[in-house]
């Protein structure tokens, strides 16, 4: 099968098209044929230096797809060849990434495709999708009436979590860099805020008459410990980056902080199914190439800058 694979860890330009083996499905296991691949930062930190990870070299990296079932393992029964499924795979130790023809995945942890979703639409969704879901939905448990500060609202994660924050009734303020303030608005932002030339905490208290926001997301690093005097004494802080920082005022203010790293499981995706097909959820998928160009995407992933989700082309429909 057709595959990019990372020879040895560094930059965007390594990755080479090879013909690779095609897996065979175990017991619990699914080879899906890949319609569209996904892309992540988290696929660039990898790129860079996956020993933490456990990927051994040359490896095909990729944590998102969107396909068809080609072949069920032994056991395998709620899955049948023809099945279209979207999922995110194993991170660690996994040598089946999705920058492929086809990928061996668990059973487990792939879901039926939302019908009104196109394979680049569902490709964009699992791991951004479900990181965002995880923080505001399992995590904090935003409620409706709440107010909710999401640095970095137009990014991947980013941009599910306003819309995700929206339907479960919360007021969103949002923040971006100046290109991206109109897309935080029709993502359903409340209040945009353009992080270059705006203090976010301070408009936070302002928003809020001076008590705080009753939760903080931060999908773009650096936020936590800025955004600590704009959050209510008893209010919930997530992110999916690590920070430095004096940590002290956690304490007297009852503030719980959440650091969310994505599982992979079944459930989750079809929780957001019930969002996606309502509309109330939708993917922004900014750019598609094909699966050659995934240099190209990872340039782009490397700058910290995009906007939405870029996906990648590998088979035909």
């Amino acid at each position: 099968m057709r595959a990019m694979v990372l020879p040895r860890f560094g930059g965007p330009e390594l990755f080479e098209v090879r013909d690779v083996p095609m897996p065979t499905p175990g017991p619990g296991q699914v080879l899906v044929r890949v319609i569209v691949s996904g892309t992540n930062p988290v696929d660039a930190k990898l790129r860079q230096d996956g020993t933490w990870a456990g990927i051994q070299l040359p490896s095909v990296i990729g944590y998102d797809a969107s396909g068809v079932v080609e072949q069920v393992g032994p056991g395998v029964t709620d899955f049948k060849p023809g099945d279209e499924v979207f999922y995110t795979p194993e991170i660690f130790g996994n040598p089946h990434g999705t920058y492929a023809e086809f990928n061996l995945v668990p059973a487990s942890i792939i879901a039926k495709k939302p019908p009104s979703l196109s394979h680049e639409e569902a490709a964009a969704v699992p791991l951004a999708g479900g990181t965002a879901w995880d923080a505001l939905v399992r995590r904090m448990q935003l409620r409706v009436g709440e107010t909710v500060l999401i640095h970095g609202g137009a990014g991947g994660v980013g941009s599910f979590a306003v819309q995700i924050a929206k339907a479960l009734g919360a007021r969103v303020l949002a923040t971006s860099g100046p290109d991206n303030l109109e897309t935080l608005r029709k993502l359903g932002a409340d209040v945009v805020i353009n992080y270059r030339s705006e203090d976010p905490a301070q408009i936070a208290l302002r928003e809020t008459g001076g008590q705080g926001v009753d939760a903080v997301f931060d999908t773009a690093g650096k936020n936590m410990i800025p955004s600590l005097p704009a959050t209510r004494p008893g209010g919930r802080l997530a992110t999916i980056l690590g920070f430095n920082g004096d940590v002290s005022a956690f304490y007297p203010r009852n503030l719980t902080l959440h650091g969310v790293f994505l599982t992979r499981e079944r459930r989750r995706l079809e929780e957001m199914s019930v969002l996606l097909e309502r509309k109330q959820m939708k993917p922004l998928v900014e750019r598609v190439l094909p699966l050659e160009k995934v240099g190209d995407a990872h340039r782009i992933l490397d700058s910290g800058h995009g906007r939405g989700k870029l996906v990648l082309t590998v088979g035909k429909k």
